[in-house]
């Protein structure tokens, strides 16, 4: 499985957790830069983002505010992952809902 980082400069990179399957939330905050929030895409996927982004003032992210699905009243700001579905978010044990 792969996902794509959607960065601040405009580059978009494929990128894979490092076991191949799902990301550990280790590695979903080193790559925002901190605490997570997951937001949705124009087309269902999952979106990772920096929960503090506007409060760090984090830098605009364009292309991936142009694929949020409030991103006509809203921005991202900082670096976006991109994910494909609920496994690659949040790995075989997925949400506990309470």
């Amino acid at each position: 499985m792969s996902s794509t980082l959607y960065m601040t400069d405009g580059r978009m990179k494929e990128v894979r957790p490092s076991n191949g399957v799902y990301w550990t939330l280790e590695e979903k905050q080193n790559l925002v830069g901190g605490y997570i929030e997951v937001v949705s895409t124009v087309d269902g996927h999952f979106m990772v983002i920096n929960e503090l982004g506007k409060l760090k003032e984090l830098e605009l992210n364009i292309p991936a505010t142009r694929i949020y699905v409030h991103g006509r009243s809203d921005v991202i700001l900082g670096n976006a992952l991109v994910v494909d579905n609920r496994l690659e978010l949040d790995g075989p044990g997925g949400w506990v809902k309470g």
